[in-house]
């Protein structure tokens, strides 16, 4: 998930089913290069292909990001405390800057 790639393509199959090679075209790449991000994707659980004729279409997985999103969720908590617990130091340091050092 940390391909951009391969965020729009789940991007894109989420609105419809698309043929690698139109998913190729869309990405601006080779039909291998595809391939390859489809593969990952296929040995992650999260898109499913089909092949009928010669075309290879495909669709979302049925595997939720679940998991991943409370993984997600429980960092983005992480630093939001992080970064509460900075603009406090950091108010703190102007406060002393502006009341001058204390006695």
């Amino acid at each position: 998930m940390s391909d951009q790639t391969r965020r729009g393509v789940l991007e894109q199959l989420g609105r419809a089913d698309a043929s690698i090679t139109s998913l190729a075209d869309r990405f601006h790449m080779t039909l291998t290069g595809m391939k390859k991000h489809i593969a990952v994707l296929e040995r992650a659980g999260l898109v499913v292909t089909e092949k009928v004729g010669r075309v290879r279409t495909c669709r979302l997985g049925r595997r939720s990001l679940e998991a991943e999103a409370q993984w997600i969720e429980a960092h983005r908590k992480l630093f939001e405390a992080r970064f509460d617990a900075l603009d406090r130091i950091i108010l703190e340091m102007k406060q002393e800057e502006e009341d001058g050092p204390a006695s």
